[in-house]
């Protein structure tokens, strides 16, 4: 929220200096992110006189100006159309730097004539959207004098970062308040001037008395909505705010100023009374951001006898707005409930500063005084005769207190503060606090709930800086090691990771409907979610692990290799989980290897048992079966992806290729690698003391033998080489594939596998007779999977 130092002293007395508040609102709570004085940016620009505009030589659209800024005349090229002799205006001289043309003016030949700086737009110095012509200043506006000084531009602009519990902070009256009872000034009183109104109010009432439970509204007649004074121009331009007219820019003042939302509808517009109700399914609105809304009926509208004519507590709609032909209107003072507003404005996409205020909760007891304040104004600056006002409603008003023990500052908060000074903090602050120490919130302090949030009023006032940082206790001797297990297993696999050349990602913990669907959907869902996007609690880690894939790849990376340790969040339980993803080149071109090569099921698969053996699993035992039939195995693409299991139900990891559906739909190109390892699958690792027993080497040499079997082509390789080692456990030490082979020779419907095993022999060597017995095993046990030994 931004509001300039002189704003901020209409409601805080107060000799404290710029830097004394700055650091005093930070102190209390109220982050600044900014200070700002556009003056120093508009200090080279000065008020200048257009002596005399001829034509161009070289071109019809320009003029060649004599322009005296106050050193005497200098030749400057224009081709604004409003540029003539005698307009004064903003010039800008060679050196000066354009904010809103990001360039530096130097002395330069345009078309062959010599220019010595610019006549300056609103667009230029980034003061307005104007940029028609130059900026055309009254003739008597004092030459050579400092544009920033001469504009009122001077005024230091304060941008600070509202918590969403603050809401009584969404208006420079309630910072003030703070900063009063911090010590630094104090909290001027707010002028309030009921407009006793002629004839009947207007015709207001509300139907939905859960979306809106109050509707003020009073009518003006006979206004002229002309311009805003010099004053609020000035204040909304500081701000960032583009005034548009008198009566406009009353209730963005207002809403900024107090934090009091208003809304201004011409009644010349209007159909019959207005109404807030519950907007009518497909209905539509079309607000004053161009842009047209359609309807639910879950949001509340404000509408006539025809139509919609406002988004309730949003955003009003074009077609009941004020223009400069508004002669009679109605000034909206209303209360919206902040659930209600919070849902409407996610489902529609659509933010404004009312929204903002009304969602966190404007205070419910200052119906009556917005109304007359904004009435007030209206009067003052665009003149008119006020009826009466019409409410409609009621907010709600229901006291909140509770019972305070003054000592919960110390033994809660950590400061021991004097009973009599946390009165007068939480007084200033404007609750009330009776004799027993009943303390009442005020109306505006939606966020109290209790006496803890009391104890924060009490030290954040008094200053969080002042609690002593105290060590906790710590037992005597060595400390003991705090991690548990599961954190000591994912800091070894995270290690893993990055050793083996893998990027770690932090991603969302919630994803959209579309991107949980292809893993099973999404068990939990989120009833306010700040996005539709952020809906659903992911179900795996890797659509996040896609979306930073599709990013990475269309910002120019060749090669993503990604990991992430999160949590799944199924039906049952949180899971963790380690995902990873390859996508890409996983080997560019190049002379050796030619084209570049893409990741494949294999490379998956390799990770998967590397980070696996890095986590303790028993990777010899690991069995490679199918990805289950089901949601979740449409992910996957079938017969490029499987799962590591030990035995058939307990499944440590998926792998394989991503489906291309799936890569479709977070628009990745090409074949996209991935893995995820269940870390809450791993057995549990088995109790063997601190220290490991000594390595013993095979006193004898191992034995290697390669057996060459038909096999039909269906049989996966792993079913024959689990076979294979099973043939003899005594002596086969390990079995792996070493060729496979299709094609002449083979018969159809089969291929060729090669495995190599090899044997250790124990207290002797082996003999041949022996060798022949377990290779009779091997053949033996291979033939119960179908496999023929070739000859």
């Amino acid at each position: 929220m931004k509001f300039t130092l002189s704003w901020l002293k209409d409601h805080l007395d107060t000799t404290a200096t710029l830097d004394q508040i700055v650091d005093g609102l930070t102190r209390i709570g109220l982050e600044v992110e900014g200070v700002h004085n556009p003056g120093e940016a508009l200090a080279p620009f000065r008020v200048a006189k257009v002596l005399s505009a001829e034509r161009h030589p070289q071109a019809d659209k320009l003029q060649v100006l004599s322009v005296d800024a106050g050193d005497g005349p200098l030749q400057v090229v224009c081709g604004a159309p409003n540029a003539r002799a005698g307009l004064v205006g903003v010039f800008g001289a060679p050196g000066a730097y354009v904010p809103g043309l990001d360039v530096t003016l130097k002395v330069a030949a345009i078309r062959g004539v010599e220019s010595n700086g610019m006549m300056c737009s609103l667009r230029e110095l980034e003061l307005g959207e104007s940029h028609d012509g130059i900026i055309e200043l009254p003739a008597d506006a004092p030459v050579g004098t400092s544009y920033a000084d001469y504009a009122g531009l001077t005024d230091t602009v304060i941008d600070v970062s509202i918590t969403p519990n603050r809401q009584d902070c969404m208006g420079v009256r309630g910072i003030a308040r703070d900063l009063a009872a911090a010590g630094l000034g104090t909290l001027k009183p707010l002028t309030v001037a009921p407009v006793e109104g002629q004839g009947p109010g207007p015709d207001v009432r509300t139907d939905d008395t859960a979306g809106c439970p109050a509707f003020y509204a009073q009518g003006i007649s006979g206004v002229a909505n002309g311009a805003s004074p010099d004053w609020l121009h000035r204040r909304l331009t500081a701000i960032g705010q583009k005034p548009i007219s008198a009566l406009v820019d009353i209730t963005n003042y207002i809403t900024v100023d107090l934090g009091r939302p208003l809304h201004v509808y011409d009644r010349a517009k209007l159909k019959g009374g207005l109404v807030a109700r519950k907007a009518r399914a497909g209905e539509t609105v079309e607000a004053l951001n161009g842009k047209t809304y359609t309807l639910t009926d879950t949001m509340t509208v404000i509408a006539d006898d025809v139509a919609v004519h406002d988004i309730g507590g949003i955003m009003g709609g074009e077609h009941s707005g004020v223009s400069p032909e508004t002669t009679d209107i109605i000034v909206e003072c209303a209360y919206f409930d902040p659930d209600h507003i919070a849902r409407t404005g996610q489902a529609l996409g659509l933010t404004s500063d009312a929204r903002q205020r009304f969602e966190r909760g404007v205070d419910p007891a200052f119906l009556d005084d917005g109304l007359a304040i904004a009435t007030r104004m209206v009067l003052d600056l665009c003149g008119g005769t006020a009826s009466s006002v019409t409410r409609a409603g009621e907010p709600p008003l229901e006291p909140r207190s509770y019972a305070y023990d003054p000592t919960l500052a110390e033994t809660l908060g950590g400061l021991a503060v004097p009973a009599d000074r946390q009165r007068a903090i939480l007084e200033s602050l404007g609750f009330t606090v009776a004799d027993d120490w009943r303390v009442t919130a005020p109306s505006w302090r939606r966020d109290v709930d209790g006496p803890a949030d009391l104890v924060e009023e009490v030290i954040r006032i008094e200053g969080i800086d002042k609690v002593a940082p105290v060590a906790l206790p710590r037992a005597p001797g060595v400390a003991r090691p705090t991690a548990t297990t599961q954190q000591k297993l994912e800091r070894r696999v995270r290690r893993a990771a990055a050793t083996r050349g893998l990027d770690e990602a932090v991603t969302w913990s919630f994803i959209a409907d579309t991107q949980a669907a292809p893993f099973g959907g999404g068990a939990w869902r989120l009833a306010n979610p700040i996005s539709e996007d952020l809906k659903v609690m992911r179900p795996s880690l890797l659509p996040g692990l896609l979306a930073a894939t599709e990013r990475n790849l269309k910002r120019g990376a060749t090669t993503v290799r990604l990991f992430e340790i999160g949590r799944r969040y199924l039906a049952d339980a949180e899971r963790p989980t380690l995902g990873v993803v390859l996508a890409g080149d996983k080997r560019a071109r190049g002379w050796q290897g030619g084209k570049a090569a893409a990741f494949d099921a294999f490379d998956a698969k390799a990770e998967a048992l590397a980070l696996l053996a890095q986590a303790g699993a028993p990777v010899d035992n690991l069995q490679v079966m199918p990805v289950a039939d089901g949601a979740e195995g449409s992910a996957w693409h079938p017969g490029q992806s499987a799962t590591l299991r030990l035995g058939p139900k307990t499944v440590l990891a998926a792998f394989g290729i991503v489906h291309p559906s799936v890569c479709k739909a977070f628009d990745l190109d090409g074949p996209v690698a991935a893995v995820e390892i269940y870390l809450d699958a791993l057995p549990p690792k088995r109790a063997s003391g601190f220290m490991r027993p000594a390595y013993t080497p095979p006193a004898l040499q191992a034995v290697r033998r390669d057996f060459a079997f038909l096999v039909p082509d269906t049989l996966a390789a792993d079913s024959l080489v689990r076979a294979v080692k099973g043939a003899d456990k005594s002596a086969i030490v390990a079995a792996r594939v070493f060729d496979l082979f299709v094609g002449t020779g083979v018969p159809e419907g089969s291929k060729s596998i090669a495995v190599e095993i090899v044997l250790q022999p124990a207290q002797k060597s082996f003999t041949e007779d022996e060798l022949k017995a377990i290779a009779d095993k091997v053949v033996a046990a291979a033939a119960k999977q179908g496999a023929q030994l070739r000859g």
